[in-house]
């Protein structure tokens, strides 16, 4: 028709249903349809996984034993053992040993009352005696070492019990590093204090003897020991070259056959705070920085009971004089 207008019709594009479009459409369907479609739906969803079941940890055991050792050990060859009670009840330890590949022979120790009471969730530290050191094969690491512990719980038989014995601050290494050196050093030269303190005339310093006393040659090679210094402890220092005292001496090597030499070490307090001998540990123990053939470290030469008195009366007046 002339003069009116065609109008041109676009078809509409419809997306994809929506969920709520679906879901409208489902809730409309009679009954038999709406089961069924609920079905199919259901059935298109993803299920999520059941959560896996954790695995059950290992019943921790009853005792455990830690390698540690105090400085009232020091210089006495021995360590602590420290057994922790991990149990609600009572348990009675009748002994412990620990084995390693360092010593030759196992660390043993047992209860001099025949028996150890561990109250539940506490530990107590026990001192063992260490063996001889093992020196010929390589170090090897303080992880390996384990232990062996009777224990008796209330209403049980006594049971020996294997476990692992950490030791977290190297115990066993250092000691069997220390003692090897001690014994190599020892085929070179006996080491000791004279038992004699001589004590300035004013009091503040003192001289400490070392005594190197080498062994008697014998065939083949000469064995050697380089003293390469001395070490200061918590109660003695080096005197201050100021009050007259020579340089403690340093790379000094000694050999198998030659004559004794007694080295002068004029020593003063160092420290004068009040608990400085009261409380003294290792004050006494004197360390010598030391070479011996492959071996070196720190040899700790200590003050026998006569000496170690004279030393702890000198740095008390040094120390009330000024």
């Amino acid at each position: 028709m002339a003069g009116a207008s065609t109008q041109s019709t676009t078809p509409i594009r419809r997306g994809p249903a929506t969920a709520r479009t679906v879901r409208r459409a489902i809730a409309r369907l009679p009954l038999p349809f709406l089961t069924a479609a609920l079905l199919a739906v259901s059935a298109c969803t993803p299920q999520q996984p059941a959560p896996a079941a954790s695995p059950s940890s290992a019943a921790p055991e009853p005792v455990t034993i830690e390698i540690n050792q105090s400085r009232d050990q020091y210089g006495q060859h021995a360590i602590l053992l420290q057994l922790t009670n991990t149990t609600e009840g009572l348990l009675t330890v009748d002994g412990a040993r620990v084995n390693s590949p360092l010593f030759d022979a196992d660390i043993e120790w047992a209860p001099q009352a025949g028996s150890l009471e561990l109250p539940p969730h506490q530990p107590k530290s026990v001192q063992a005696q260490l063996p001889g050191p093992a020196c010929a094969g390589p170090v090897a690491a303080s992880s390996q070492a384990s232990a062996t512990v009777s224990v008796t719980a209330a209403g049980r038989q006594p049971e020996e019990l294997p476990l692992p014995a950490p030791d977290p601050f190297d115990v066993l290494p250092r000691n069997n590093a220390e003692l090897c050196l001690a014994a190599d050093a020892a085929m070179v030269a006996g080491l000791g204090l004279d038992p004699h303190l001589e004590v300035a005339a004013d009091g503040r310093t003192a001289v400490v003897r070392l005594r190197i006393s080498p062994r008697p040659a014998g065939p083949g090679a000469t064995p050697s020991l380089t003293l390469h210094g001395v070490g200061g402890t918590p109660l003695l220092a080096e005197a201050m070259t100021g009050f007259g005292a020579e340089p403690w001496p340093r790379n000094v090597t000694f050999l198998t056959g030659e004559p004794d030499t007694v080295l002068a070490l004029r020593v003063r307090p160092a420290r004068c705070d009040p608990h400085a001998v009261a409380e003294d540990k290792v004050g006494t123990l004197l360390p010598l920085n030391v070479a011996v053939g492959a071996r070196e470290g720190v040899l700790k030469v200590a003050a026998g009971g006569p000496l170690r008195a004279q030393l702890y009366d000198f740095v008390t007046r040094a120390c009330q004089n000024g």
